[in-house]
Order: structure tokens, then C-alpha cells, then sequence
């Protein structure tokens, strides 16, 4: 089945949960209040008191405690969006239906647990600063104990609490709760993460892989902290008023900034044919998303550029085949920061110069909500379709400072008090745009139309285009070159280049690099998985502090029953060329740094030159990353001080004692908290990693991260083939990212009974869990054809991306939700699995984990038609479980596998589990390298999985490139 990439996408379902509004209808009814409350005391009541039965969604209790709020609040926007758009009345096609979800900034349970582990640090501390002081020997334990357990109280430890945690759990329960098959992924972009959301959820729709899609974005104050790095930037007010401009952003007046709200809200999206098919409600439906980067190096920042914002807009007008002057309304980013709005307001005015005076209608939702950050594109997508639906435009309060964009005789006009949106000129429908930005430098524009059924007052058809306004269509964007699949198998070229595009165009690795434990590099990667000897060790003292949490034999919730690990230590210098001062380097976490270092390989060799046109940076990663929780760990640690001082055990000492204690305690943990540099911002997000690589490296490519538990980096992968296959993109950076090796992950795996207690081996009768790894991989992709015309060496082609979740469990493997992840990749090419020679496993070590693997490949890669052993390994027995970079070490080592033509060894190996049934298959696990032999006429084949928490499944299939299949075997 083929599907229209230009199809426009329908909201055929809203969720909105912000403060003292729960539904559609009371957000509708905030949006036309005359005089709303004001965004400040709405913004500060938060979402606390907003009640969720977590009961009705089968969550046993003791998994309830170690779930983030937010968590709970999706899974409620979730079923709210669900039931506004009639389901389960009206059945939703649960085999492809995505859920996408995105948050910015650590979660609560996120924060509770670093502070739990990081606790038993202050709490010797506590012990020591006593006997400083003259406290006995048993009082000052005491003391410490009293401390122990008061926080333990607070803080809620359970074994549930690393799934709990995991922002990617939260798409994973909500298409458990509700029965969804499709991809699950969550996503984080600053605050553009919603926008980002939905563009992808419009990719996946006109691409044909999903036939629903529902996006989750929330934000929550979910620690002082937040709301102090943005203040640092300048960017946070006491006041919002969105279009005012005479602020000079150091004040906390007018023009000043935003007030930093919350929200949570969901969109449920479909194709128009489908929605109309099932007889769905529309709200209204989007013509066009695009989104664009402002690479700029330094501290992350707005785009300050006119030009930019303008050829966005004209280009998503184009694509959506709208003429600037059917435009009848503008929901406007409106930040509140004096320079901002005027960029925005100007690039607006430009577009609509010559436009009757007061024709364009301008607001932004902040005026009700405040920024509610993550969340801010669903608000304001969901204040535009509303309108559209009840065709009604909501008041906006005019500030006495308005610029002259928005005075008399100029096109542009604030909303006002509030009018019944009049139909367009010439039979057109009523239309609106949505603009978003990021403080990463993201641009984001939408085209949005009200919908009428066929038939109606001012539309025919289906796409509703009386797409005259066909007649006056605009030239569309030139497509990507795409490549038709030639007849046979052999070893000649096998695409043409040429205007008819095939299915599913392969994509080219153009580049790869990698750094995983102590090999720095792809070379020394490969050199160390040909050696057939593991990288596992023990993890440093200056990680794994053995005194405080290092207990072996024994389940705890403080301490971890290993200490090995496939350690590295990130990059202490920014890469050569790279302008970065040594305190901002120093400011980013360990995982923007490594990832820094990578990308650095990745584009070396390219001199000057980077990849051209427009491209899209995805990156693996945990939405949560380890230099946020750990400040906001040390900021909370600081004010236990009185708390401290005021223990029961601490009685018999004098006023002076225990001031003495305190000044101890602050030389060994730090001085209470002087105030937040401008750069802590930048080092605390996780969608940072992919921005700072696009900003430094002067790409236009706009950032994003990507988690999906143990499959991130596969994710990222199809991401930005998605991309790549659209058209959206014209190269990608692709990959994952993520430090394992600390006290905090190990401790909470280990409280799961998930790490071994030796070292990782997979499919050995001994398997025990996996040993947590540190590490980093990152490939440059382009379209096939793109690759050829600009002679880039081709590493291999990724052919296709399967992706499912089981929906059964959070943490239990099943077969089914594997087999359909690997069926979906299958059903993108042109070859059965018999033809694949090599499987690199997501082979995590674990008993259960390895039978069910074999068990779905068995299923799927079993019958008559192989020929020889399908190759079975896995990366982590060198390197340990990297965690959101597992995928790209799985494809880094079956691509230099590939390049080397060897089928590479597995190590730790000494005992095949027998419950294994690779005969099944067949397939053999090799403990040595062997020569990698072609069959005669086709390519080298191979498939990398990985499989993550929350049943989250990733396939995906790469051959090698025709320019390597010479006529040896």
C-alpha cells in the first residue's frame, strides 16, 4: 500500500491536565475567559492536586510508590484523549498505534533515588562531622542512623524503583495499559519536545508505519533547580506577558521573560482518509509540520535570526500548499523575552506584508498557562484545533507595550477580547500556523485547517481543497533523489538512480565512530572484539565508593552486589577546532562530553566540510541525566542541615558543638548553595547531547534525544531513517550514549537482581544478569542515492527498521513482541531472513532474556530455506550493557564485522545454555573469529536487535555495500 506524504494528519482526540483545568472542554473554557486568573498564581498552584485512580490501570501498589508522578499524570491525559476521541467505543488499531511522549528535566522519582544514593554519602558524613564535634562514638552513630532512616522514610525505596524511574516507561505503560503494539518511544528536545513529538508522529503517519499515533508531552517544577537554571539564563519572570517587549531581561518586569508553568497534555492523531474512514470527530487537522535549527556555538540560546524564522514559515507554507494571505490567525511562541518577541513579530510581519491592516490575528497560550516548556506545543496545538472546531478565536490581553508589528494599519492584531473566527475569504477554510521554539536554537512551524465533511459549505473532497486553492498550488520542495530496485541479487549495482522511488530506499552509513570502556575508538573496538578478551573490570573507587555501596551476595536497596563494569572516563578537553571555554566544558555532563569526542571522530577526515543541506541529530540517551540529579541532589542534601542539627542523638551536645558539626560538614560536602550559573542549563539536558553537536559543528540539523530503555540507540536509528526516507532530512547523526558505570545505576539495577554477579556472558549456562557499561556510538547516514552522488564511502546499508512493543509486561521478555519488531523489518525489504548470515544479538546475559530471544528468532529466522547457521553474538560480553548505547555498539561491531569480513567472537562463553534451542534455527554461537564468506551473487547480510524495559523492541537489517562484493567469498 502506497501512502500521499503530503497527506494532511488529523486531531481527532485532546487531553489537557493544567492548573484547575482537566479535560478539553475546561481548557476551552480557560482559553475564553475575559479575564483569567493571572498565570502567575495559576502557574504556581501546579498539577499536585490532580487525582489519578492508578488502580483502573492494573499497577499493583508496590509499583505505584516507585513510579514518577508524571508517569501517573500521562497515563491519565493518556485515557482522557483516549476517551474524548470515543475510545474503547470506537476501536483504535492497537497493532499501529505509537505512543510519544516527551518530557524536559529530571522526574521526581528520578530525583528521589539519586538523592537515596547519594544520601548514604552525606549520612557518613553526618557521622564523622560528629565525632569532629565531641560526640561520642556511639551517639555519632546514632546520629546517623536517626538520619538513615528518616530519609529512607521520605524517599520510598523499593526494587521497582529503576523501572519506575525511567522516562521511557512511561510510553511503555501506557501502551501496556492500553494494548498498543506499535513503536514507544519518549523524547526530549527543551521546549521544543512536543513539536518534535508531533513531527515525528506526522512522519510515521504519511510513512505508512503507524495508522494512530497518540503524543504525551508534560512538564512539571519537578525541582527548584529547573526553575533557577532558567532564571540564570535570563530567560524567567515574576509576570507573563508574552508580547511585550521593552524588558531588558535582567528585571522582573514587563518584557522580562516567562513564568514557568505546568501541564500535561495529549494529542490523538490520525490520517484524515482513516479518521474519516472511522467516522471520528475532528478537531482539526495539520496540513504541515516543519522544523528547522539555528546552529550557533556557545551557550544554548534562541534563535535570534529573522531570515530563518521567514523562510521557515514561507517553506512549511509551501509544502502545505497555503498562500500566506489565507492565514487568518498566528499562535505565536509569545516567550515574554523582550528581544525574542521582537525577531518573532518581525519575521511575522515580513510574511504577511501586504496584507489587509489587522487581517492576521495574534496570541499565545502563555498568557493563560505560562511556558509550560515540554508541554508547550500541545498546549498550543490544542488552543488552535479547539478554535478551529468551534470556530472561535480566543481573547488575547494587549500589553501596554505592544510593538508597532501589532499597532493600527499594520497587518498583524492581537485576538482582543475575543470573536467568532469568520469563514475565509474566496470559499477558503478557516487556517492558522503554530509556532515554536527551542532555547537549543529549534524553529518549528505548523499549517492548520478546520475540517468540514465532504459535502459541506465550503470544501469538496476528501483533503477538503475547493489541497481553486489547487490551482494556485505552489511548486512543491525538490524530493530527494531516490533509487529503483534493479532486477536480481548479483554483485553490480542493484538501485538506479531515477524518479521513481521504491518502498523502503536503503540508507547509507557514510561514517561511524565509537567509544565503549577502555577503547577510545572504532579501531581499537574492533581490535578488542577480534582479541576474543572482555573489557570488564572492576569499576574505579572514584565511581563505586566500596565502603558505602559495594555488598556482594545480597539484594539491597543502598547498596550493589557487583563492581564490575565496562568503565571509561569521558573527555576532560573539548575536541581540537572546537571553540568551548574550559568552565563550560567542565559544566557539561559526562555524556554531552563523550559524545562531543565521538562526534569529533565521526566528522574527522571531512576537514572543513560538513554534511550539507538539512539533516536531523538523534540521540540515544536516559532523559535524565546523572549532572542534573546529582546537583539536585547536593542542593536538597543542603537543606538537611537543620534537620541535622536538630537529631534526637545529637541532644547532649552544646550550641557550639553543633555549629561546630555544621561548619564540619560543609568543608566535606560543600558550602550551601551560592547561586546557578548561566551554564548549568546546557549540562542538564538530555536533548543537549544531539544540540551541541549540531551547534558546534555549525549543522543544520535539529537536535533531539531519544529514549527507549535498552533500544534507544536502534531508536534513533529509525528515527532518522523515517526522516531520511521522507525527505526531511537530507543527512542524519544517529546513535546513544549513556554512563552506566555509576554508584547510582548499579544500586538500583542491583536492588532489581538484574547485573551479575560475576560478568556479563551471554547464552552461557551461567548467565546471571549483564555488567553495566559505559560507552558511546554515533553514525552519519544519508539516502543511498545521496551517498552515491556525492562519493561518500558506504560502511553498509541499513535496509530496514522493525519496531513493537509487547504490551504485556514492564519488565518480563515475550517472544511475540520480538517476532513482530523483527516481521516488521522483514516486511521493508526485498530478502527473507534466510539470507541474513549474522544476528548481533540484544543478548543481555540473562536466563530468561536469552531463551525468549532465541526463542522469537527461532520463529522468525527458523525454516527450510537457510542454508548454513545463522551467527549468533552479542557486544556485551566485551563491554558490558551500555544501556541507551547498547544498539549502536550492537551495529558499530556488525558493520566493522562486515568491513573486516569476519563473523565476530563472543567471549565469557565457556558453557552453552542448553535450554538454548539454536537447532531450532539453526544457529551457532562462536567463541573465535571466522572468515565472514558471502554466498555467490549476494551481499553480506546481518540483523542488530535490541530490546528494552517495557517491552520496547527494535530490529533492524544492514547489508553490505555492492562496491565491496568483489569476486572472493
Amino acid at each position: 500500500m502506497r501512502f500521499d506524504s503530503a497527506e494532511p494528519v488529523a486531531i481527532v482526540g485532546i487531553a489537557a491536565l493544567y492548573p484547575g483545568v482537566q479535560g478539553p472542554e475546561e481548557y476551552w473554557q480557560l482559553l475564553n475567559a475575559e479575564f483569567p486568573v493571572s498565570t502567575t498564581s495559576r502557574a504556581t498552584r501546579g498539577l499536585d492536586d490532580v487525582e489519578v485512580d492508578v488502580a483502573r490501570f492494573g499497577i499493583p501498589p508496590a509499583q505505584a510508590r516507585s513510579m514518577a508522578r508524571m508517569q501517573i499524570l500521562m497515563l491519565e491525559a493518556s485515557r482522557q484523549c483516549l476517551a474524548d476521541a470515543g475510545h474503547p467505543g470506537r476501536a483504535l488499531p492497537v497493532e499501529r498505534t505509537d505512543v510519544i511522549t516527551g518530557t524536559c528535566f529530571g522526574l521526581d522519582r528520578q530525583h528521589a533515588n539519586a538523592l537515596r544514593v547519594e544520601a548514604s554519602r552525606y549520612v557518613r558524613e553526618v557521622e564523622r562531622a560528629a565525632l569532629s564535634a565531641g560526640a561520642d562514638s556511639d551517639s555519632a552513630w546514632q546520629a546517623a542512623e536517626e538520619l538513615r532512616l528518616l530519609l529512607a522514610r521520605r524517599l520510598h525505596g523499593s526494587p521497582h524503583d529503576r523501572v519506575g524511574e525511567m522516562a521511557s516507561t512511561i510510553p511503555a505503560r501506557i501502551a501496556t495499559a492500553f494494548k498498543f503494539h506499535g513503536r514507544t518511544l519518549a523524547m526530549e528536545s527543551a521546549d521544543a519536545t512536543s513539536y518534535v513529538g508531533v513531527a515525528q508522529a506526522v512522519l510515521n503517519l504519511r510513512g505508512g508505519l503507524s495508522d494512530a499515533v497518540l503524543v504525551v508531552a508534560g512538564q512539571r517544577r519537578e525541582s527548584p533547580l529547573f526553575a533557577r537554571a532558567l532564571d540564570a539564563k535570563g530567560l524567567t519572570s515574576s509576570t507573563s506577558h508574552p508580547f511585550a517587549t521593552n524588558g531588558t531581561g535582567s528585571d522582573s518586569g514587563s518584557g522580562s521573560g516567562f513564568v514557568l508553568g505546568e501541564g500535561v497534555g495529549a494529542l490523538l492523531l490520525k490520517r484524515l482518509s482513516t479518521a474519516v474512514e472511522d467516522g471520528d470527530r475532528i478537531y482539526a487537522t495539520i496540513l504541515d509540520c516543519s522544523l528547522r535549527h539555528d546552529p550557533r556555538p556557545g551557550p544554548f540560546a534562541a534563535s535570534p535570526s529573522v531570515g530563518l524564522r521567514h523562510s521557515t514559515a514561507v517553506g512549511s507554507l509551501r509544502a502545505a500548499a497555503v498562500r500566506p494571505e489565507t492565514i487568518q490567525y498566528v499562535e505565536c511562541v509569545g516567550s515574554g523575552v523582550a528581544h525574542e518577541v521582537r525577531v518573532e513579530l518581525e519575521a511575522l510581519a515580513a510574511l504577511h506584508e501586504g496584507a489587509g491592516a489587522g487581517s492576521v490575528a495574534v496570541g499565545s497560550v502563555k498568557d493563560r498557562l505560562g511556558h509550560t516548556f515540554a508541554n508547550a506545543g500541545i498546549a498550543a496545538l490544542s488552543k488552535v484545533a479547539l478554535a478551529l472546531h468551534h470556530g472561535r478565536i480566543p481573547p488575547q490581553l494587549e500589553p501596554a507595550d505592544a510593538v508597532e508589528f501589532t499597532r493600527s494599519g499594520t497587518p498583524l492584531r492581537h485576538a482582543g477580547a475575543g470573536l467568532p473566527w469568520p469563514p475565509g475569504e474566496d470559499g477558503h477554510p478557516r487556517r492558522a500556523t503554530v509556532h515554536g521554539t527551542s532555547l537549543t536554537g529549534t524553529l518549528c512551524h505548523l499549517v492548520l485547517e478546520e475540517h468540514h465533511r465532504k459535502g459541506s459549505h465550503d470544501r469538496t473532497g476528501l483533503h477538503g481543497r475547493t489541497p481553486d486553492v489547487e490551482a494556485t498550488r505552489p511548486t512543491r520542495p525538490p524530493q530527494p533523489t531516490q533509487l529503483t530496485r534493479l532486477p536480481g541479487d548479483g554483485p553490480t549495482a542493484r538501485y538506479a538512480v531515477g524518479n521513481t522511488a521504491s518502498d523502503a530506499e536503503p540508507i547509507a552509513v557514510v561514517g561511524l565512530a565509537g567509544w565503549f570502556a577502555d577503547s577510545p575508538d572504532a579501531e581499537s573496538f574492533w581490535e578488542a572484539i577480534h582479541s576474543g578478551v572482555s573489557r570488564i573490570g572492576p569499576v574505579p573507587e572514584s565511581v563505586l565508593d566500596r565502603d558505602l555501596y559495594h555488598a556482594p551476595g545480597a539484594l539491597s536497596l543502598t547498596h550493589s552486589y557487583t563492581d564490575q563494569g565496562g568503565h571509561t572516563t569521558p573527555p576532560t578537553a573539548p575536541p581540537p577546532g572546537l571553540r568551548i571555554s574550559p568552565s563550560r566544558h567542565a559544566s557539561m555532563d559526562g555524556a554531552q562530553r563523550l559524545a562531543l569526542g565521538v562526534a569529533a571522530q565521526l566528522l574527522a577526515g571531512r576537514g572543513t566540510t560538513v554534511p550539507h543541506g538539512r539533516g536531523l541529530i538523534a540521540v540515544g540517551t536516559n532523559l535524565g541525566l546523572s549532572r542534573e540529579r546529582r546537583l539536585n541532589a547536593e542542593s536538597s542534601l543542603q537543606d538537611l542541615e537543620d534537620t541535622v542539627a536538630r537529631l534526637d542523638a545529637l541532644g547532649g551536645l552544646s550550641v557550639l558543638q553543633r555549629k561546630s558539626l555544621l561548619t564540619s560538614l560543609r568543608e566535606h560536602t560543600g558550602p550551601p548553595d551560592e547561586g546557578v550559573l548561566p551554564d548549568l542549563l546546557d549540562g542538564c539536558l538530555a536533548g543537549g547531547i544531539a544540540a551541541l553537536l549540531a551547534n558546534e559543528y555549525g549543522l543544520d540539523a535539529v537536535p533531539l534525544a531519544v529514549e527507549a530503555a535498552c533500544a534507544s540507540s536502534l531508536a534513533a536509528i529509525d528515527v532518522t531513517v523515517g526522516a531520511l526516507r521522507a525527505g526531511t532530512a537530507d543527512f542524519a547523526i544517529a546513535g546513544g550514549v549513556e554512563l552506566a558505570c555509576n554508584a547510582r545505576d548499579m544500586v538500583l539495577c542491583s536492588a532489581l537482581g538484574l547485573l551479575s554477579h560475576s560478568r556479563n556472558a551471554p547464552f552461557d549456562a551461567g548467565a546471571d544478569g549483564f555488567t553495566p557499561g559505559d560507552g558511546c556510538g554515533l553514525f552519519l547516514l544519508k539516502r543511498y542515492g545521496d551517498a552515491l552522488r556525492d562519493g561518500d564511502e558506504i560502511a553498509g546499508l541499513v535496509r530496514g527498521v522493525g519496531a513493537s512493543n509487547d504490551a504485556k509486561s514492564l519488565i518480563a521478555p515475550d517472544v511475540a513482541g520480538q517476532t513482530r519488531a523483527m516481521e516488521r523489518a522483514f516486511a521493508q525489504v526485498d530478502f527473507d531472513p534466510s539470507a541474513v548470515d549474522y544476528l548481533e544479538a540484544h543478548g543481555t546475559g540473562t536466563k530468561v532474556g536469552d531463551r525468549v530471544e532465541i526463542a522469537a528468532v527461532a520463529k522468525v529466522y527458523g525454516g527450510a530455506g537457510r542454508v548454513r547457521p545463522l551467527e549468533i553474538g552479542s557486544a556485551k560480553s566485551f563491554y558490558g550493557h551500555t544501556f541507551a548505547a547498547a544498539g549502536s555498539a550492537g551495529l558499530l561491531r556488525t558493520l566493522l564485522a562486515m568491513r573486516a569480513r569476519t563473523l565476530p567472537p563472543n567471549t565469557n562463553l565457556h558453557t552453552l545454555n542448553p535450554a538454548l534451542d539454536l537447532a531450532a534455527v539453526p544457529a551457532a554461537i562462536s567463541t573465535g573469529p571466522s572468515a565472514w564468506n558471502r554466498r555467490p551473487g549476494r551481499p553480506r547480510r546481518a540483523a542488530v536487535s535490541s530490546f528494552g524495559t517495557g517491552g520496547i523492541n527494535y530490529h533492524v537489517l544492514v547489508e553490505e555495500h555492492a562496491e565491496h562484493m568483489d569476486g572472493s567469498q
